[in-house]
């Protein structure tokens, strides 16, 4: 009997975040959970329906007492922390291209944290 052939791979689509100001490309089989329930405002929430992994992009306040790498790196594990995370995981850290940032007459530098935290899913136990 052949293999199944593999289903194709849904594209990849820019989507609107916080009211449009700015957006992101998300992966194929991305949900906005705000359409399931409610999500704070400061954050923006997806998950894959076939993973149960999430992404969410938040909005956090500017802490005067780290800057730079240092910063992105204080707000993963900041978060983490409320989170109850049993595990913390920094991928990479890159700053962006001032060129590249929209608002940047209101801010020197910007900064991209990519990792992994494992934290219990809602009624779920860690």
């Amino acid at each position: 009997m052949p293999a199944p052939s593999p289903r194709p791979m849904e594209p990849t689509r820019d989507y609107p975040l916080f009211g449009g100001a700015f957006s992101a490309t998300l992966p194929p089989g991305a949900l906005d959970v705000s359409d399931l329930r409610p999500v704070p405002d400061n954050q923006e929430v997806f998950c894959h329906r076939v993973t149960d992994q999430s992404l969410i992009v938040e909005l956090l306040e500017m802490q005067a007492h780290v800057q730079g790498e240092e910063a992105a790196r204080y707000h993963f594990e900041d978060v983490g922390g409320m989170q109850e995370a049993r595990a913390l995981q920094v991928d990479s850290v890159q700053p962006l291209l001032s060129e590249n940032l929209a608002l940047r007459s209101y801010c020197q530098e910007a900064w991209v944290l990519s990792g992994k935290q494992q934290v219990a899913k809602e009624n779920h136990q860690p």
